[in-house]
């Protein structure tokens, strides 16, 4: 069996088996002062990958791991299994997604247990309050997190629906924008979507029914991409995010992105994207090249974690940035965001041999176990279990 071999900044106080996320899994034995990578399973739903990662998860039981540790996500069918192994072997401790993508990069670049301001951008991720994360902003270190900032939220209509068929999104974002105006738009993008479907979702998002809320940037990006290039539909994971980074690319000309608004709750800040679709309405409006509002829209997403960056430094003194997440995979966004935050004096650290997509969440999930064991067994407090019918996973 082929492993990926890592030394850890620190010795760990117990043998720990990770079993990762659900997709670009890997799983993560760790003991001692190294930890040790699966290959990657790309779909746990796929039967192929799944039976691939039992027999890995099997060969790393033999060696009899003192600890194991799942995501929060009680439908990864890594979740599912770690329940099956619960009654019969040891403690059992869960985390969250995106304190697991941070850790994974702290480690792989060699930090001991200290506080960061952790960036983590990606599709979706269970979040402690069950809600959809994916664009989150953390003071943390191995130990906990602090949720400082986030993407508003919006509600998936439909679920995963949502995700291959972005034009949901698109209309949500238009909806909270212009409320029923927004069918008046004089956009090309309006021209494919049929009243009587944004009636059947208009009333799933005012019952709440399948309409999950979501902080998502890979959504927001779907939704940008999906507005400016008319495509309804996506065929496969991240289709619309590459289109958008290839479009985006090909710009080479110099401009500004757009606003957006930085609001500060009881919680910590929330970034809303509205502003930036009322402003690419109306570049859409007067046909600007569909490469330069691309383009634009990277620089603001780059200029957003500039910003909060800037705020957190000011409010805690940290330095230290920490990016992990599918969406840093985009390489004309990560050298925006780069340029940005050290012309800014920050120091910056990102996954350089651990991918920073979801392949790297074992390892991260074997640190913080380190730091945490021994933890709560279950994630969330005892009145939440009927919530998500964890008993299924226990027989």
């Amino acid at each position: 069996m082929r492993l990926k071999k890592i030394r850890l900044p620190f010795k760990l106080k117990k043998s720990i088996l990770a079993l990762g996320s659900h997709m670009k899994n890997t799983i993560c034995f760790a003991s001692g002062r190294y930890a040790y990578l699966s290959c990657v399973n790309a779909d746990l739903n796929n039967p192929q990958d799944l039976l691939n990662f039992e027999k890995t998860a099997k060969y790393f039981l033999k060696k009899e791991p003192q600890v194991i540790v799942c995501d929060l996500h009680p439908e990864y069918q890594s979740t599912k299994f770690a329940h099956r192994l619960r009654l019969n072997i040891c403690k059992l401790q869960f985390i969250q997604h995106h304190h697991a993508h941070i850790a994974s990069c702290m480690a792989e670049n060699g930090l001991k247990n200290q506080d960061v301001i952790g960036v983590a951008f990606d599709g979706t991720g269970l979040g402690s309050n069950h809600h959809l994360w994916g664009a989150e902003f953390f003071i943390c270190d191995y130990r906990r997190f602090k949720r400082t900032a986030h993407l508003r939220e919006i509600p998936l209509l439909g679920g995963e629906m949502a995700i291959s068929e972005p034009w949901r999104l698109v209309v949500m974002w238009l909806y909270l924008l212009y409320k029923e105006h927004f069918l008046d738009l004089k956009i090309n993008f309006l021209k494919g979507i049929k009243k009587e479907k944004w009636q059947v979702l208009k009333k799933m998002y005012r019952l709440g029914f399948n309409a999950p809320l979501s902080s998502s940037m890979g959504r927001l990006f779907d939704a940008v991409a999906s507005l400016v290039l008319g495509q309804y539909k996506t065929r496969f994971e991240a289709e619309l995010a590459i289109k958008w980074e290839r479009l985006a690319t090909g710009y080479s000309l110099k401009t500004t992105g757009y606003r957006f608004a930085i609001v500060k709750d009881k919680d910590g800040y929330v970034v809303d994207p509205l502003p930036i679709f009322k402003e690419i309405i109306r570049d859409l409006k007067i046909k600007e090249p569909m490469a330069k509002i691309a383009y634009k829209f990277h620089l603001s997403v780059a200029e957003i974690i500039k910003r909060i960056c800037r705020i957190l430094r000011e409010e805690t003194r940290i330095n230290k940035v920490i990016l992990s997440g599918g969406v840093f995979q985009n390489n004309l966004l990560l050298n925006l965001i780069l340029d940005l935050l050290y012309k800014d004096g920050f120091e910056v650290l990102r996954h350089k041999e651990i991918p920073c997509n979801d392949s790297g969440i074992s390892l991260g999930q074997a640190v913080i176990a380190n730091f945490t064991y021994p933890g709560n067994t279950f994630p969330f407090e005892m009145e939440t279990l009927s919530r998500w019918k964890w008993k299924q996973f226990l027989r």
